[in-house]
């Protein structure tokens, strides 16, 4: 399918940053690039949303003045930094847009945006995609300082200390980096701006202040902030413009590249400005729906697209599993339906004493959305700065009859182990959700909530509980029991649904009817001679289809459900390391995840059965269903190495 739109007719255009107001000539070419570039990102990111697989089109489609602004001053000279770096990997579409102006790779290839296996995932990762330039993802992490060592098809290419770092590797050139008010929220941003004005580093940040996160809007839940005065607080040079107006835009851009130190522009706009159905709204942030894309291109007088988008598809998952339900629940949400189960029973007074519900602008994706609809007196809508949250969730439960609830995705939870250590030695009450653990249907790399277990960080004379329930009604037995425990616990949920586990040849459901979670026990599933499979979470009930399927065939194998992750149920784990093999099957990274311990555990007690573990063990492929099999982690894989450990 070809392209579109004619992306060779963007003009090549050089601009002098000593001039601070554009020619009549340089004024039209420059709006020609930047209607042609905003075209084409709605385009492309809309086959996202034909295929169900999400996309981010509004932040690409709003900093594409600043982008043209950039090409054309990395034509004008070789002191400025020819890559234009990103704080936040939703403006990805960016990255392949340029990409494909480059050469790189085809525009239509811009067309299997987010596929699977296409190349063009969610968020940009170097040495994935051609042409792109860094990896992305997590907001706040791209003006900072680290280095990091990249394999790149046969040859290794070091990827210098990125935004401050290479400013400090290139004293003698401008450096820029795109970010948002979203992503400034992040605590990086504040050290990384010290350091930049400590050092007085010629990086020239490109703020897009849309006034939109995924959560709403920070002037209205996070009252204060500021992005202007919290960068001039730290002694940054700050310039504040109408983002769409692009004499100022211009103006605002020479007179920051020519001052000699870290300076920032401010773009006030709207969100998707142009775009009448997602302008200045959250949705903005997610992908442009079909229908908004249809409608705007045929505005813009490209004709109308529907037959065009008709023919992309979502991906079809072709596997029918047995041994759980058809029906499918979305555990991140059942979390919050089943702490406000929970909080039903106590009057708004009481509820409001007892716990602290606080958001990370991602309500609407862990589950938190359904208590600040039914139970606002206890929710706290906050920033992007999950440090922060998390520190303040532990405040409130320092009280012993207090809980603090703390929810992000499981990706970040590597980024608060600090906070919870604190939280740990001051023997506070948190139960945090981390949403989007393991892989399945994981964004990509970035949002890869793979290293879960770094949570239970602590010495041994403290427990720390790590839940994965396997289905819903698991998750609201676990809400049920744990909610008011003492000290810190943890509940994992992933982004994909997940079906409800069945007793074996029954379509009665494991996990209801006297069902009763009992923290720290491991669950039998099924008894077995041959050997037994470990699993939990979303990786539960394609064991149990593996499982089911060999004992048809006649393997004896069991399964366990190993629910709390932290600890050993010294019962369960004899009997099965008394019996000829033991698999671990798990979504986490093979490195860190539970297989790496388990066996450990079963040589402590002296028990030597067979041993082996599947985890997630590649960098993503993108798409959604499709991480599973890619990791080699589908039933048909997990049954191949039942029979080769029980041969």
């Amino acid at each position: 399918m070809a392209f579109p739109i004619d992306l060779s007719k963007f003009k090549k255009l050089s601009l002098d940053p000593s001039k601070p107001q554009l020619s009549d000539q340089e004024k039209a070419d420059l709006l020609h690039n930047i209607q042609l570039l905003r075209d084409a990102i709605v385009l492309f990111t809309a086959t996202g949303a034909a295929r169900g697989v999400s996309g981010h089109t509004g932040g690409a489609f709003d900093t594409v003045p600043e982008v043209c602004i950039l090409l054309a001053l990395f034509n004008f000279s070789s002191k400025f930094y020819p890559v234009v770096f990103d704080e936040a990997g939703h403006r990805v579409a960016t990255q392949y847009i340029l990409s494909a102006l480059e050469g790189a790779i085809p525009p239509e290839q811009l067309l299997r945006y987010r596929e699977a296996n296409s190349k063009l995932p969610g968020h940009p990762e170097l040495g994935l995609t051609p042409g792109v330039k860094f990896s992305s993802g997590r907001l706040g992490h791209m003006w900072y300082l680290f280095s990091q060592r990249f394999r790149v098809l046969s040859s290794d290419v070091y990827l210098r200390p990125l935004v401050n770092g290479v400013a400090l590797a290139h004293r003698d050139q401008v450096v820029f980096c795109l970010g948002s008010d979203g992503s400034q929220q992040e605590g990086n941003d504040a050290e990384a701006a010290r350091l930049a004005v400590a050092q007085n580093l010629n990086v020239k940040l490109l703020i897009d202040d849309n006034d939109v996160t995924i959560a709403g809007h920070p002037s209205e839940y996070l009252k204060g902030y500021d992005v202007t005065k919290t960068l001039e607080g730290h002694g940054l040079k700050v310039l504040t413009v109408n983002g769409e107006d692009i004499d100022e835009l211009w103006g605002g851009v020479s007179a920051i590249v020519n001052y000699d130190g870290p300076a920032a522009i401010v773009a006030k706009r709207r969100m998707a400005p142009g775009i009448p159905d997602i302008e200045g709204s959250s949705h903005g942030h997610d992908v442009i729906p079909v229908k908004s894309a249809i409608k705007y291109l045929s505005a813009r007088g490209y004709g109308d697209f529907t037959e065009f988008y008709s023919q992309i598809k979502a991906a079809a998952q072709p596997y029918l599993y047995i041994g759980s339900t058809k029906e499918v629940g979305a555990n991140r949400v059942v979390f919050g339906e089943a702490v406000n189960l929970v909080l039903d029973g106590f009057s708004k007074e009481e509820a409001a004493k007892k716990i602290m519900v606080i958001d990370s602008d991602l309500e609407g994706s862990t589950g938190l959305k359904v208590i600040h609809q039914k139970h606002p007196e206890v929710f706290i809508p906050s920033g992007i700065m999950e440090r922060g949250n998390f520190s303040a969730a532990a405040g409130f439960g320092f009280d012993k009859d207090k809980t603090g609830v703390f929810s992000t995705f499981s990706a970040f939870l590597e980024m608060v182990i600090s906070e919870i250590t604190m939280a740990r030695l001051n023997d506070c009450n948190v139960l945090s959700h981390f949403s989007h653990s393991g892989v399945d249907e994981a964004d990509n790399t970035c949002h890869f909530g793979v290293n879960s277990l770094f949570a239970d960080n602590g010495l041994p004379d403290v427990k720390t509980f790590i839940y994965f329930p396997a289905d819903a009604s698991q998750m609201v037995a676990v809400i049920k029991r744990v909610l008011f425990e003492h000290g810190i616990r943890f509940v994992l949920s992933t982004r994909s649904k997940v079906p409800w586990i069945l007793k074996e040849n029954s379509q009665t459901r494991f996990f209801e009817d006297n069902y009763e979670f009992v923290p720290g026990k491991d669950e039998v599933i099924a008894h077995g001679t041959a050997g037994y499979v470990v699993s939990f979470g979303e990786m539960l009930y394609r064991s149990w289809d593996a499982v089911l399927r060999c004992r048809q065939e006649g393997i004896d194998v069991g399964l366990i459900n190993k629910p709390t992750l932290s600890s050993v149920d010294e019962e369960v784990i004899t009997t099965i390391g008394k019996s000829p093999f033991v698999l671990v099957v798990e979504s986490f990274n093979v490195k860190t995840g539970l297989g790496s311990k388990f066996g450990t555990w079963l040589l402590e007690r002296g028990l030597t059965p067979k041993y082996a573990y599947l985890g997630t063990s590649k960098e993503g492929c993108g798409g959604l269903w499709e991480q599973i099999p890619y990791q080699g982690l589908d039933p048909r894989s997990i049954a191949i190495k039942i029979k080769q450990l029980a041969a």
